[in-house]
């Protein structure tokens, strides 16, 4: 990523997520841990020094200090803050009985904003190249992020499997969850990761998402009386 390109993406209104998810923060640590995501995603974790932090944060290094222990604290207050807010965003999508297909879809274009946005690929790679001298960031990561997510949407399939409209008894709900996220983030994921100044069009999410909805309802749809619940629209 460009130096400086990190730094903004730490809005206002992201400032504003943060105090919603930890309300505990006064003004001052929420400043301080804005300054940090943007100096993390700019510069890695091992790069960054509280000094960056604190001439970014505009704050002396005895605040720093006062509201995080060291920099491995801010870094994880920052990755658990960034990932309670995408999990928010998945979690305000309710099931609909007699509508998978639609649910699926509004899950699938949750999770794509979430895994393709700039903020989430930037994160995610500081977390690929931190990971093996500090395995304990990773597994932050991973709890805090895709596994709160994955268990968020595993709940929405075990609503659909009791309400008959789809069979996960070959493989369990969470590999369906599983499954449903690596149909989805496969080639997108993987483009923005490699190539830092692409971006995804909203005809490409389109397609992704309809991709996955149908391979996975092709999958894991039930049968009922009147025939197959859910027909999705072919995609030729």
């Amino acid at each position: 990523m460009r130096a400086g390109c990190a730094l903004m993406l730490m809005t206002n209104n992201t400032e504003v997520a943060l105090r919603e998810i930890s309300p505990e923060l006064n003004d001052k640590a929420l400043k301080v841990l804005r300054a940090a995501t943007g100096i993390f995603l700019t510069h890695g974790f091992s790069a960054a020094t509280t000094d960056m932090i604190q001439q970014a944060a505009g704050v002396s290094k005895a605040t720093v200090y006062a509201h995080f222990a060291n920099k491995e604290a801010l870094f994880v207050a920052a990755i658990e803050a960034q990932c309670e807010k995408f999990e928010a965003s998945v979690r305000a999508i309710r099931f609909e009985p007699g509508n998978i297909a639609k649910v699926l879809r509004e899950l699938g274009h949750a999770y794509l904003n979430i895994v393709l946005s700039e903020t989430a690929l930037a994160f995610m790679r500081v977390i690929i190249a931190e990971a093996s001298r500090f395995p304990q960031l990773g597994s932050t990561f991973y709890q805090a992020g895709p596994k709160a997510i994955l268990s968020v949407v595993s709940e929405q399939l075990a609503h659909a499997v009791e309400a008959g409209e789809i069979d996960v008894q070959a493989t369990g709900i969470e590999t369906a969850a599983m499954l449903f996220f690596s149909l989805l983030r496969g080639e997108g994921q993987l483009i923005c990761l490699m190539h830092p100044e692409s971006r995804v069009s909203p005809v490409q999410i389109d397609h992704w998402v309809e991709t996955a909805v149908h391979t996975f309802l092709r999958a894991f749809g039930s049968e009922t009386s009147g025939g197959r619940v859910l027909h999705v629209a072919s995609l030729d």
